[in-house]
């Protein structure tokens, strides 16, 4: 899909966040922007706020909740204790010392991919070759997939991630095949389980009891492609802002793995997944919000690039040190009962490509002006679709 040309994700321009205020949607509706940090964080933690009503029949249109994203069976889609029965399916398997145990075999992805693109004879397209492949190999290990499979996600991942550009046949057609391949892959682990996350939530969800078939086949879908298409989006933008912005970095990024973790969390933190300016929830009460009451019925856009830009939590000067630890918690992965349960995994992965391509390519650099990348366009999330380097 083409379109007019779009600034790098990093260069996006964000307003001063102020007080709760009305907005227009898409399709004309209204509903209430949220950008200040404290502010965003009571959104997203207050229980009077929720998503599921964002679904209803009557409900507006809101950009960018198409696709396995408007699904009414996804876990993010759910309140109350339908969303707590899912969360527990899987909780265990994200923790942080869960996530510390993958580290081994992580870090053995990430040099293989590494090893074959040392191999080629440069300029070479570092998507193609490092940030598509690498989250790919990492979620298809993770979940149990075969080779096939892994090729056929990333077309999947484009209709679940629509933004709405996408043909409506298109769509279903996609989405239909996408839950089949779900539905088999489920089957597949109840016949015969295995040490895969697959294999553990279906485990899971038997005990927990009462998860419907439908949410735990979006529920594992929503892992295939949220899995990969993040991290490929976060590792490539980064890698665009650092090799084109900020090569002053480049070699304590190498000589230092524990410095990579805070480049990464700091660039989680500024560098949104797309161009969606706010995660939407339904107020189910009037309720006061930074000296504002929001009406009863209300959709909430909480802006979290706004609120990662609040001054007076986050200083301006400090925004250009990618080494300095954050003044407070990054709102990127979301606050509250809709945390992402992913969000170890992604500073995990994160952390150790940004520091061992560093470290194994130290004359690493762009081989084509930032100004000329093409975008991925056509989904809730985007990035360069090439990005030439050289060494």
């Amino acid at each position: 899909m083409t379109g007019p040309p779009t600034l790098p994700l990093h260069r996006l321009n964000f307003d001063p966040p102020g007080p709760p205020g009305p907005v227009a949607l898409p399709d004309g509706s209204r509903a209430w922007l949220v950008s200040r940090y404290a502010d965003v964080r009571k959104v997203l933690t207050d229980s009077r706020f929720g998503r599921a009503r964002l679904h209803a029949p009557d409900a507006p249109s809101l950009t960018g909740e198409s696709g396995l994203v408007g699904s009414l069976d996804l876990m993010f889609n759910q309140d109350g204790e339908d969303h707590l029965r899912l969360r527990r399916t899987l909780r265990r398997a994200f923790t942080p010392r869960a996530v510390a145990r993958w580290r081994p075999w992580v870090a053995s992805i990430v040099e293989q991919r590494l090893d074959q693109l040392a191999d080629r004879e440069p300029p070479v397209d570092l998507v193609a070759g490092f940030t598509l492949p690498l989250p790919i190999d990492v979620i298809s290990r993770l979940m149990g997939l075969d080779a096939l499979s892994r090729e056929r996600l990333r077309h999947w991942s484009e209709y679940a991630f629509s933004d709405g550009s996408h043909p409506k046949e298109e769509m279903e057609t996609a989405l239909t095949e996408f839950a089949a391949f779900g539905a088999a892959l489920l089957a597949e682990r109840r016949s015969a389980p295995g040490n895969d996350l697959t294999s553990t939530l279906v485990r899971a969800a038997d005990d927990e009891g009462g998860v419907p078939e439908g949410q735990l086949v979006d529920l594992v879908c929503g892992l295939v492609v949220g899995g990969h298409d993040s991290t490929m989006t976060m590792l490539g933008n980064s890698l665009l802002h650092l090799l084109g912005e900020r090569p002053d970095c480049w070699q304590r990024l190498g000589e230092d793995e524990e410095a990579a973790g805070a480049v990464a969390e700091r660039l989680l933190h500024l560098i949104p997944l797309g161009d969606d300016r706010g995660s939407a929830r339904h107020a189910a009460v009037d309720t006061e919000v930074g000296g504002v009451t929001i009406p009863a019925g209300s959709v909430v856009l909480a802006d979290c690039g706004m609120a990662n830009r609040d001054p007076d939590v986050f200083p301006p000067r400090q925004l250009d040190d990618l080494f300095a630890p954050l003044a407070a918690p990054t709102l990127s992965f979301g606050a509250g009962p809709h945390y992402c349960l992913g969000a170890w995994l992604a500073r995990l992965e994160l952390q150790l490509s940004l520091h061992r391509i560093a470290a194994r390519f130290p004359g690493l650099r762009l081989a084509q002006p930032a100004e000329e990348i093409e975008w991925r366009r056509g989904s809730t999330s985007r990035s360069p679709q090439r990005i030439t380097v050289t060494w």
